[in-house]
This record gives C-alpha cells, structure tokens and sequence, in this order.
C-alpha cells in the first residue's frame, strides 16, 4: 500500500506517467526500444533536463527564472560567433560563457533579493533585454559557425560501446549534472533553498542569509542554461531561435515532476523525469499525427493539472494527520524526561509543511 500511495502521490507519479508513455511509444514506434535509439532519446532530451535542474533550485525557493530561454540563445550566438573555425578558441570562450552565465545569475538574483522586485518581473526583463541585444546582434537571422570540435560536444559521444552502440557526450554531462545537483540538495545550500521556499521568514529569523542563498540558486539555473546552450550548438546551430520558449518547456518539468510552485517542497530527480515524460508525451503525439502547434497547449494543460493535483495530494495528506506517515510518528516519540512541549516536531511546531521536503 505505501508503494501504491507513493506512486499515485505527486513526486511519484511523474515516474509512473514516464513509463507508461515509453511503453506506448515503443508499441507504436517498436524501433524506439533499440538501445541505440533510446540513448538518441536520452541525448534530445539532455538540454531540457539540464534547464530543469538548474530552474528547479529557483522554483524550490520560491522564484521564477525566465530568462533561462533567452539566456541560452545568446549563449548560442556567443559560441557561434567568438569560437569561429579557430579551434585555440574554445577553452577561452567557454569561460567567457561561465562568467557571462554567472554575471545574469547575480543579477537576476540580486535584483530580486536586496531590491525585493518579484523575480517574475527581474526575469522577464532579463528576457527581453538578453533577446533583444541577441536580436540586435544578428539582425535576426543565423551567423556563426562554430569549429567541429566545439560542436562535438554536443552532437559526439564514446562509439563502438558494446550493446549501446553509442552513448553521447550529453547523457554524459547530463549524469554528471543531476548527480552535481543531488549533492547540492543534500548540503546546507539545498536545505536551506528549500527552507527559502518553505517559510523564508524562519530562516531569516535562523539568521541565514537569505540573500546570497536565493542569489546563488539564479546563478545555478543560468549555469544550467549555459550549459544547455553548448549542447545545443552541436545539433540545432547557430540561430536566434534556438532556445525559445525552453524557461517555459522546464517550468513545465519541474512542475510535472512534483515540485510545488511556491517553493518548499520538491525532488530534483523528479524534476529530471518531469523533462523526460514531457518529451516522451511529444514524441508519443507527434507519432499519433497530433499537429505541433498544440504543443503550448498540451504544456498549459499540464500545468494547470500538475498544480491542481498536487494541491488536491497536499490537503488531502493535511487532513490525513501526522499520524500517517511513520517518520513523523517516529519524530513526536520525546526522549525520557523530555517535557511535553520540547518533544514536538518542528515542522508541526512552526506550522510549517509535513510533507518529506528535498530529495
């Protein structure tokens, strides 16, 4: 029964949704469950997952990142432009994307933490400034030619693997990413993000700087976006529409993926899977012969449903009582000769969430 409950409930459902669209994808399309195909799976769906790790450490606070998009655009043109054939150029460029990436993050950050701007608007901004200073650059059409060697990296992998045939350099670094990104949800600055989202005047009160915690959470997700972009350039080009629309696509994601907008409360492999069900789900219409313009539609509907669940999960589990679930029963047995008061739970006691928060 707690399997059941586990996998019915918002953080797990996202697993079960995954599986059922790649069961049906592979009745439809029988040639997807080859390994070869599938890594090509894994490789498409790389920069979305990578865009959704660094949009979940900003949403579990309790903020928005919509410049996650543009950002990757003009990272894009960046690398196209400055990387040219010269291939010398690639090291010294790809640290000009960093500090670029970190610049935004600070900003972003900055802007909404110590001018207290809501980080809807400071993102959106960011947007459209980065968009149109792309826009300007190019004229809008595509220029830049990156050397192979850059563009390998995201179009390249390890060949000749036994069984997998190839496994890409982006199902590579999207490991190392999720893996990076779980280590950071298990270390003060994922505790705290999440405390952030939560109820951030406790931790003002703790004496936390809630500042520089919910900075460095912006900084993540433009690092994240960066590092989407270099993946990118390897099989989409230089364009100015590259990008487009991938704050959006990763909010969707994140939200499918259980995490609550709002902050307080989520898991960033369930973020990961969100990205993967959701590029399952397109591959699965677009197989159906379901028209490609429905695709912001189907995103909205997913939100409004993804939200409205987990709210529905959320009371009915407030109601439910501590009672249910084990750890919390654990948590109020108070040690011999500890008096009444001292031996409640704090989340109970702060009126904060029950809910298992993190990973």
């Amino acid at each position: 029964m707690n399997a059941l409950r586990t996998l019915v409930s918002p953080r797990g459902a996202v697993f079960l949704l995954l599986v059922l669209l790649l069961v049906a994808v592979t009745i439809l399309n029988p040639s997807f469950a080859e390994p070869g195909q599938f890594m090509r799976f894994i490789q498409r769906v790389a920069p979305i997952a990578i865009v959704a790790i660094g949009q979940y450490f900003v949403i579990i606070a309790g903020e928005f990142d919509l410049s996650q998009g543009s950002l990757i655009t003009a990272q894009v043109i960046i690398a196209g432009n400055l990387v040219g054939q010269d291939d010398s150029r690639t090291i010294p460029v790809l640290l000009l994307m960093i500090v670029f990436a970190v610049a935004v993050g600070l900003v972003n950050g900055l802007i909404t933490t110590l001018l207290k701007v809501p980080s809807f608007i400071v993102t959106l901004g960011m947007m459209l400034a980065l968009l149109g200073g792309v826009m300007w650059w190019t004229g809008g059409a595509a220029t830049g030619n990156p050397a192979d060697s850059f563009r390998e990296i995201g179009r390249g992998g390890i060949r000749d693997v036994p069984f997998l045939d190839f496994i890409p350099w982006a199902v590579l670094l999207l490991i190392v990413w999720l893996a990076l990104g779980i280590w950071i949800t298990k270390r003060p600055l994922g505790k705290t993000l999440i405390a952030v989202g939560d109820n951030a005047r406790a931790v003002d009160y703790a004496g936390a700087r809630r500042a520089w915690v919910t900075t460095r959470a912006f900084i993540i997700s433009s690092l994240s976006a960066s590092l989407s972009a270099v993946l990118l350039v390897g099989y989409a080009g230089v364009h100015p529409s590259v990008g487009r629309g991938y704050e959006f696509t990763a909010i969707t994601a994140v939200v499918l993926g259980g995490v609550v907008l709002g902050g307080g409360r989520g898991w960033i492999v369930g973020a990961v899977a969100g990205a993967f069900a959701l590029e399952a789900l397109f591959m699965l219409l677009n197989i159906a012969g379901v028209p490609s313009t429905l695709r912001d539609a189907v995103q909205g509907v997913i939100i409004i449903a993804a939200v409205a669940y987990s709210a529905v999960a959320f009371r009915a589990r407030r109601r439910r009582g501590p009672q249910s679930s084990p750890d919390q029963g654990k948590e109020q047995i108070p040690p011999p000769g500890t008096p009444a008061r001292e031996s409640a739970s704090p989340a109970l006691a702060s009126g904060g969430h029950t809910e298992t928060r993190g990973d």
